[in-house]
């Protein structure tokens, strides 16, 4: 272990490795369905590994959620199942603008459930029109008497169809709001998505005329920006440790196939560009975990500070995942390309890593924005 880990560290690791020995005869199955495999859940449930993802006030593992406990979790998930990372990572991502935000009453009625699986989670923030460019959503939320109505739609949303709330992020007068939706509010309606390279459990959301009590919006009116940001200094972090898992698991894969296979009368490990391409994944995955357990241990003591670290955490480790699991594909040849194996759903499942929460060209725009002001703080004023 290149980076000091505490003991409870180290437990979750081997627990984490317990639920997913458990997935792994059905993890080929369990990844190309998009919808909730009953195996997956009952594994998570019977774990407890969700308990990672809220605060011990509300049923959880810790006084606050620990970003460097759900970083080794998805690490280790990820790299036997993405239908088991997603169902574990999504219910602390969906359910944490409520840990941050939400009423005592909110936080009470769902936290808890969302702890034992009975209550999936799902985050609604992507629009048809707007992904990055959050600020360009059409969502809208307004007063109506005592309550609350929401119109618009969102896409591709995790989990949609399998969540049993929604935390949505809706224009509100001049700024934005989270809102609370229960998934059998009356007025949303729910389409599967589309086919993903990787499938996912995913869908698009409508919300026509949803009426809602004036008080689910969470944290303060106009202020949804604050709780997203709490939920990307928390969580994406993690998703840098999933991107390990991946490349983690594609290496192996691959490092066993170039020893046991033999070209030229050796084994394929000892021939030069094998060995290079080995070499290489070695070298630059380890040094992507050193810098994603830096930063998710940052995010820990400090989330909001944390945030620039952990993007660069997220950027390094997608793009690493995707250079070693493209190399591990070339190393085992023609038995890389068969469909279903794993270093080929591996190959799919890495793509989408340097996509979703926090483009890396997004992330690059911010990691620069910080080092920008970071120097032009120290640098001496020119003529």
């Amino acid at each position: 272990m290149p980076f000091h880990l505490a003991d409870t560290h180290l437990a979750l690791i081997d627990e984490a490795r317990a639920v997913a020995a458990v997935v792994a005869p059905f993890a080929a199955e369990a990844d190309e369905l998009q919808t909730v495999h009953p195996g997956v859940r009952d594994a998570l449930a019977a774990s407890e590994l969700w308990q990672v993802l809220v605060p011990a006030a509300h049923g959880g593992r810790f006084e606050t959620v620990d970003p460097l406990a759900v970083t080794v979790v998805r690490e280790v998930l990820m790299g036997t199942s993405a239908h088991l990372d997603s169902l574990f990572a999504l219910q602390g991502v969906g359910s944490y603008a409520i840990t941050a935000g939400g009423t005592p009453q909110q936080r009470d009625a769902w936290l808890p459930r969302v702890v034992t699986g009975e209550a999936i989670a799902a985050l609604a923030l992507t629009e048809p029109e707007a992904g990055s460019d959050l600020k360009a959503i059409t969502t809208a939320l307004r007063a109506d008497g005592d309550g609350l109505v929401l119109d618009g739609a969102k896409a591709f949303i995790s989990n949609a169809g399998a969540a049993a709330f929604y935390t949505v992020l809706a224009r509100d007068g001049d700024g934005y709001s989270m809102v609370l939706v229960p998934a059998d509010a009356p007025g949303l309606s729910v389409t599967p998505g589309p086919q993903l390279i990787s499938p996912h459990v995913i869908g698009d959301l409508a919300f026509d005329a949803v009426a809602l009590p004036g008080d689910a919006r969470l944290g303060e009116p106009g202020r949804g920006f604050d709780l997203v940001l709490a939920t990307l200094s928390m969580f994406r972090v993690s998703v840098a440790g999933a991107a390990l898992g991946v490349a983690q698991a594609a290496l192996e894969e691959a490092t066993r196939h170039a020893a046991r296979r033999e070209q030229f009368g050796r084994p394929m490990a000892r021939l030069g560009a094998v060995a290079s391409m080995l070499a290489d994944s070695w070298s630059e995955l380890e040094a992507a975990r050193l810098l994603t357990y830096a930063a998710a241990e940052q995010a820990a003591a400090d989330p909001l500070a944390a945030l620039e670290r952990c993007s660069m955490a997220k950027l390094l480790a997608s793009e690493t995942a995707g250079r070693v699991v493209d190399r591990c594909v070339q190393v085992m040849g023609r038995w890389g390309l068969i469909r279903d194996a794993k270093v080929e759903r591996l190959y799919r499942q890495a793509r989408p890593m340097r996509i979703y929460e926090g483009g890396s060209e997004v992330l690059r725009l911010g990691i620069a924005r910080a080092l920008v002001r970071e120097l032009a703080d120290d640098a001496p004023a020119t003529a």
